[in-house]
């Protein structure tokens, strides 16, 4: 069955519905390598000004400085500046100089391996997401325990017992009226009825997922607590997102991507209206989400960050080392979690990259460590020995 986002968009929740045993974790890919330097300012290090001449983001206790202090030592874009109330209500922990071991600095290779979090060497298939669902118990699983908002799968979820790429909502019904969706359904009924229990278990699930779907559909619904999201799709998505927590579909892992982050050439122009949208849109999720936070564990990463000096386009070339964000009512917020590695000479690597000092597994490890109660990370992450540090409570 193909989803559609149309029909779902008019898609009202059931506040009574049961709240998941585990966390829902929802992974916000920004595609394109996301420049961390510039989204969490490390305003003591002189370095960062000399490399960075124009693009450089003044201090926050400077004449004309907009940034948002956090800490003492790093300062939020002020294009981020809904995160602030979620860094302030200790929701919301920045991971910095984090990132993969991949060394191409290419989009595609980078992408690749952050979602698979395996080299293709290791003969390891599928996505960490997959690999991790995948050693879920068969009864557990649902219908609509992992998806993917968009056309295509996922990387991080391709091999997965159940996944779904979700693109919209219009076509996630078993007929085009009522009647035939009716005769359908009784005729499916029947057929598991007859089947194994595996089978009959699965097949029952999946009606009761579209019956909940359709019982649903045609209402209005508008986001609570006065929430705003960003328009297009990545806003859609979130909401989307919103709406299948709310619902208790047993929603376990969702996927969502916001592209643009390839800041060759005047990064300013289109990087302040890509944060604007990152912030807004989490802001409003939380704002939506209200209690369902507590049962909620969203993820942002991006496959590498930006060089340390600025070139010549007034824009940033690949680098490195980027930032994270960890957002949730489980997590060790209000804290930049970091092994900050330094600016000066000598400390960035070649030719010129911020390094990364934590493993962006360490973090994605945590949280399905204590979120999620994986107990098998070695399955998840093959051939990584993970480090706590800290994000989660």
């Amino acid at each position: 069955m193909i989803l559609t986002r149309r029909n779902f968009l008019r898609v009202v929740f059931d506040t009574n519905a049961a709240r998941p045993a585990k966390d829902t974790l929802v992974c916000i890919f920004l595609r394109g390598g996301a420049d961390g330097l510039n989204m969490v300012v490390p305003f003591l290090e002189k370095p960062y000004y000399r490399l960075r001449p124009t693009l450089g983001v003044a201090r926050p206790d400077q004449p004309g400085g907009k940034t948002i202090n956090l800490d003492g030592k790093f300062a939020l874009n002020p294009a981020l500046a809904p995160m602030k109330e979620l860094w302030d209500e200790k929701v919301l922990a920045v991971v910095h100089a984090v990132g993969s071991d991949d060394q191409t600095r290419s989009h595609f290779e980078a992408q690749d391996l952050m979602e698979r979090a395996v080299s293709l060497e290791t003969g390891v298939s599928g996505g960490w997401l997959a690999r991790h669902l995948q050693l879920r118990p068969a009864e557990a699983r649902t219908p609509l325990m992992a998806v993917g908002l968009g056309p295509t799968l996922p990387e991080s979820l391709r091999g997965a017992p159940v996944a779904m790429a979700l693109e919209s909502f219009d076509e996630f019904h078993l007929g085009r009226n009522a009647t035939s969706q009716a005769a359908l359904s009784a005729a499916l009924d029947r057929l598991y009825g007859q089947a194994d229990a595996d089978l009959s278990r699965a097949g029952k699930q999946s009606l009761e997922v579209l019956g909940t779907l359709e019982r649903m559909r045609g209402e209005t619904y508008v986001p609570a607590g006065g929430a705003k999201y960003p328009e297009g799709e990545y806003g859609e998505s979130l909401l989307s997102v919103a709406r299948l927590i709310k619902a208790g579909v047993g929603l376990e892992a969702a996927c969502v991507d916001l592209g643009g982050w390839d800041t060759h050439f005047g990064q300013a122009v289109q990087f302040d209206r890509l944060q604007s949208d990152l912030a807004s849109g989490l802001a409003a999720f939380r704002r939506d989400l209200g209690d369902h936070l507590s049962h909620t564990t969203v993820v942002v990463m991006t496959e590498f960050g930006r060089r340390a000096y600025e070139n010549t386009a007034f824009g940033t070339d690949h680098g490195r080392a980027s930032v994270m964000y960890v957002m949730g009512g489980a997590v060790n917020g209000g804290r930049v979690v970091t092994d900050w590695p330094g600016m000066e000479e000598g400390q960035l690597e070649d030719p010129g990259d911020l390094r990364v000092t934590i493993d962006y597994r360490d973090v994605l490890a945590e949280v399905l460590s204590k979120r999620q109660a994986q107990a098998n990370l070695a399955a998840v992450f093959p051939g990584h020995e993970v480090k706590t540090r800290g994000v989660m409570r």
